[in-house]
């Protein structure tokens, strides 16, 4: 090999190694690098992971800050708590799930004074062994093992119930025991020593007042028993009397005696009622009743003392409107007594109107609304709304004119409130008033087609009356049936109005000129034959009128609506008048009464009456009367010797089952407390009436119970009959 060969290889090695070193030059600069990097990142994570291990060192600290404080305050808390615990009066323990006491403030602990072993630690069997042997419970005759395991058991239950223990001393102790869910007991010992007396004395007291009330209620029973015997004679001697020939001067006297008895009478009931709604025994009976009927018997008894005053009382009662409804019929009656009876009172002339309408419900149920409005002296505006209120009046009781207790109109609003009803007044001072109430009352038993049916061809009735209220009334009343009406205030004004178009008249009885009987005859002598119906406050007078045969009917005033119906089925269809038979037997009445003043006070008010009237002295002489007088009906006293009325009663009941019959027995009695009346209808009887009794009030009962083909008592009343 040449030497220029061998240098050019050596320059080429040379190269090559130079190549090499240079290759291995450049990775080694690249592997530092990268070791700088890598430790560059270490030295970074170092610097995080310190900085981490500071946050971390700094937490704990404030950690172990926190705990302390909290520890502090948990402390600071328990022992406050504790010292709370320590300052209460009543008793308060802590004890674990297996029943040993872990702490208990100084009350709880305060009944074991002196007994070193009841402390922290002792189980709660052997408190209750210490209790019963050192007799710090009293535990009565009740045996001391017994009571243990009594206390035992309800210790160890879910859910302790409260235990009213008695200590030695007379103390009462209310034990009440919370378990926890880990079973531990937290028990509170509650002294209700002052509790327990002050019920015993609420009891006491309660028991006293019971017996008062029982003592008042039972005073007041007898005394109104007592007073409405001798009261009794009092009002219905002077209404008799008063009957008789008297001067100006007696009459006056025997005036004043009856009013003042009256009003004596309504002072009592009101002072009765309202102390039976104050103890809350007024209770209340629902049955099915009459509301036309009652309110036409209320106008009927009213009608004397408003005619003595001039005042026109009339009643407009839906024509549609059903008459019989489930109620309380005494409440509801004693209601519109009130009403009527204070409307009568304020109002010196004009007139006085009851107005029953009424809405029937889809569910048998009707919306009434009954008013009562007078033309008397009204309230005034600041007045009206206490009137309500007990004892307000109108007018100041140092210049009172009109008496009263002023007890009727609370007690009107509580009985309607009662009934879940409303009481109002619309009043003007020096126009009038008006008082009304509304009561949703079951109806019990609808209005028929049949009770309101009209004759074939009655189309124009004509209405002939001086007194434009009243004719507007019966306007109202026509015009609601479906009928025309012609309006006259006279008989002269009704001649002059007659045509063929008129189907019937109806005619007032009393007016000037020409009365209602002297245009009947006027009538039948001009050739018309329209019927014509006359109303009359007195029947019985109209019924004794010469021009008697020219009319087709006397009907009472107020028109009632059956009265009305009935008359209209009984007009002939040509026109002709017709007069009511008058034959059959008199109506026999029995009334059973002892009191010899009562018999004689009986006997005076029904001596103008068509009856047989027979007395019996006690009730087994009522019970062989209705055997052997077979009475129509039968007035029956509650209150006489060897047997009573109710028991009477019962006795003629049982008769009648056999037979089938059944006599109509009103009550007539003294007991007007509360639950008399339930107590004496449960007996059998009918119906009740309050001593003393009224004249009006007797002669509308023999008339309401007159039956079919006998005299009627009453002349001129035929619809019972």
């Amino acid at each position: 090999m040449s030497l220029a060969n061998k240098l050019a290889e050596e320059r080429r090695a040379r190269l090559a190694a130079e190549r090499l070193l240079e290759q291995k030059q450049a990775e080694l600069h690249a592997a530092n690098r990268k070791l700088g990097r890598h430790a560059m990142a270490l030295s970074e994570e170092i610097v995080e992971t310190r900085a981490e291990v500071q946050v971390v060192r700094d937490e704990n600290a404030r950690f172990r800050s926190d705990l302390s404080a909290a520890n502090q305050k948990i402390r600071i808390a328990e022992r406050r708590l504790w010292h709370s615990i320590e300052t209460i009066q009543d008793g308060f323990a802590f004890f674990d799930a297996d029943g040993r006491m872990i702490a208990a403030n100084k009350s709880w602990l305060s009944v074991f004074d002196g007994l070193e072993e009841v402390k922290p630690g002792i189980a709660y069997v052997e408190i209750l062994q210490i209790v019963t042997e050192e007799g710090i419970v009293d535990i009565g005759r009740q045996d001391p093992a017994a009571w243990r395991e009594a206390m035992l058991d309800r210790w160890q239950g879910p859910g302790p119930e409260p235990e009213v223990i008695r200590l030695w001393n007379g103390e009462y102790i209310k034990l009440i025991d919370q378990r926890g869910h880990g079973g531990d007991v937290v028990s509170l010992a509650l002294n209700i020593t002052d509790t327990v007396r002050y019920e015993e004395q609420l009891k006491d007291a309660r028991r006293q007042a019971e017996a008062a009330s029982k003592a008042k209620s039972s005073f007041l029973a007898n005394m109104s028993h007592e007073i409405r015997t001798p009261m009794n004679g009092i009002v219905g001697m002077s209404e008799l009397l008063m009957d008789t020939v008297l001067n100006e001067e007696q009459r006056l006297f025997a005036d004043t005696i009856k009013s003042s008895g009256e009003a004596l009478l309504v002072i009592i009931n009101d002072v009765l009622d309202y102390s039976k709604i104050e103890a809350g025994k007024l209770d209340l009976h629902e049955e099915p009743f009459d509301l036309e009927r009652c309110i036409y018997e209320l106008v009927t008894l009213m009608q004397a003392s408003s005619r003595d005053k001039g005042v026109e009382l009339s009643v407009e009662y839906d024509m549609f409107l059903p008459g019989r409804f489930v109620g309380d019929p005494g409440r509801i009656r004693q209601v519109l007594t009130n009403l009527l009876g204070n409307a009568v009172k304020f109002t010196e002339a004009g007139q006085v109107t009851v107005r029953a309408t009424g809405v029937q419900g889809a569910d048998g149920m009707t919306e009434l609304h009954v008013s009562i409005e007078d033309t008397g002296i009204g309230i005034p505006a600041d007045k009206a709304k206490h009137i309500f209120g007990e004892f307000n009046q109108v007018d100041e009781a140092h210049t009172r004119k009109f008496e009263g207790s002023g007890l009727g109109l609370a007690i009107s609003q509580q009985l309607i409130a009662m009934m879940g009803g409303r009481i109002w007044v619309e009043s003007e001072e020096g126009v009038g008033s008006t008082f009304g109430f509304t009561l949703r009352l079951p109806t019990a038993e609808a209005l028929e087609a049949d009770d309101v049916r009209l004759p074939e061809g009655l189309r124009t009735v004509l209405v002939v009356d001086p007194q434009a209220p009243r004719r507007a009334v019966l306007e109202r009343q026509m015009t609601a049936l479906g009928l025309s009406t012609l309006s006259v205030g006279s008989g002269a004004e009704a001649l002059a109005a007659l045509s063929e178009t008129v189907d019937l008249v109806l005619a007032e009885h009393t007016m000037p000129e020409m009365d209602g009987m002297e245009l009947a005859e006027a009538m039948r002598a001009a050739g018309q034959v329209a019927p014509v119906l006359v109303l009359s406050r007195e029947p019985g007078v109209a019924e004794q009128d010469p021009a008697r045969e020219y009319v087709n009917g006397i009907l009472p005033r107020p028109l009632q609506r059956s009265d009305f119906f009935t008359a209209l089925r009984g007009l002939e269809p040509a026109g002709g008048p017709g007069t009511p038979a008058a034959g059959g037997r008199a109506m026999r009445v029995l009334a059973a009464e002892d009191n010899r003043t009562n018999r004689l006070v009986f006997s005076k008010m029904v001596a103008a009456l068509d009856i047989e009237l027979r007395f019996a002295g006690n009730g087994m002489e009522a019970v062989e009367e209705h055997r052997a007088f077979a009475p129509d009906l039968i007035f029956m006293d509650i209150s006489m010797p060897e047997m009573d009325g109710k028991a009477a009663t019962r006795c003629i009941r049982e008769a009648e089952a056999e037979t089938g019959r059944h006599v109509p027995i009103v009550a007539m009695t003294a007991h007007a407390m509360g639950g008399d009346e339930a107590e004496i209808l449960a007996a059998g009887l009918d119906r009740y009436m309050s001593k003393p009794l009224s004249k009006a009030a007797i002669t509308a009962e023999i008339a309401a119970a007159c039956p079919a083909g006998v005299r009627p008592p009453v002349a001129g009343v035929q619809a019972a009959c």
